[in-house]
């Protein structure tokens, strides 16, 4: 096993495509194909699906990849700080759809700089935040917990070997446009929420409402419409007046003022807001830094 090997797994894996990988990597296809076999022959497993739509990792090779992306990282790390040679540091953050998590992002990038370092930041389903982390493809990943969800999800955190940190309880509010007639009441019930439509994050046909980004199951709910990001999240609001459940923690810089965060009322439901990290992983200098800058958007440095 080579650290050549692993690099190229981890390209395959990041591209689902040996085509793909072979033209990153500067390599012909049937040379990449034999290396990874060689890998598996070596191994004992069989660390992709082949099919004609591209690849895709078995069981074995999901965790199998997140070992190598450690071993593979602190080869990147010794590189850049005994030999040089330019090799970017990459740093990566999934988090469910929160704009304190892409915020604490920006202000952790604006003291590192673009010019040595490659940034990612997904806000993506929570199934994805959780296969990241285990994967190393990010670091941290941003979610929450709460009393439906909580015994499920620390059976998913525990299978998969990751950590849960928490940060912060929060109340739970309903999100509207500011022209909704909610927007301006002190509280708002679930029978006045009732005529207008709820908007959640769609999470994929695999999915169950215990990974759902709201906290109250949709099937207590009678007008869905699901998005799959927050810019058409916020669109809906505006032209349906439609709502959604949040932790009523905005960041305006990114959402705009047009938007109003609304108590639900007479509901002593909480969200616990944290993050994941794989078990027995020190953070990096990145991941202290973004940590340190949620904490203090959070007000809890």
């Amino acid at each position: 096993m080579t650290l050549q090997q692993l690099h190229y797994a981890i390209v395959i894996s990041e591209q689902g495509s040996m085509n793909k990988a072979a033209e990153l990597l500067y390599i012909a296809q049937p040379s990449l194909t034999s290396a990874v076999k060689e890998l598996e022959r070596e191994i004992g497993i069989t660390i992709f699906n082949r099919t004609g739509k591209g690849v895709s990792l078995t069981a074995d090779g999901t965790e199998f990849l997140a070992y190598a992306r450690q071993v593979y990282q602190q080869y990147e790390t010794l590189q850049q700080k005994y030999i040089g040679g330019g090799i970017r540091k990459k740093f990566g953050v999934s988090a469910q759809h929160y704009s304190f998590a892409v915020q604490a992002f920006i202000e952790m990038v604006k003291q590192f700089g673009t010019c040595d370092y490659e940034f990612a930041i997904r806000e993506t389903k929570t199934g994805e935040v959780i296969d990241d982390v285990t994967t190393m493809r990010s670091e941290i990943g941003v979610l929450y917990l709460s009393e439906f969800n909580r015994q499920t999800m620390i059976r998913l955190f525990q299978a998969n070997h990751l950590e849960f940190h928490k940060l912060i309880d929060c109340g739970v509010y309903a999100y509207v446009w500011k022209e909704n007639p909610l927007a301006k009441q002190d509280s708002v019930s679930f029978a006045e929420l009732e005529p207008y439509p709820c908007l959640t994050f769609e999470q994929g046909d695999k999915s169950s409402f215990y990974l759902a980004e709201e906290i109250f199951s949709t099937q207590e709910l009678g007008r869905i419409i699901r998005a799959t990001d927050r810019s058409t999240m916020l669109n809906l609001m505006k032209g349906l007046h439609g709502y959604t459940f949040c932790s009523g923690i905005i960041c305006n810089d990114l959402n705009g003022s047009e938007y109003a965060a609304v108590p639900i009322r007479d509901d002593n439901s909480i969200m616990e807001i944290g993050y994941i990290t794989r078990k027995n992983v020190i953070l990096s200098e990145m991941g202290t830094t973004y940590i340190e800058e949620l904490r203090q958007y959070l007000h809890l440095a």
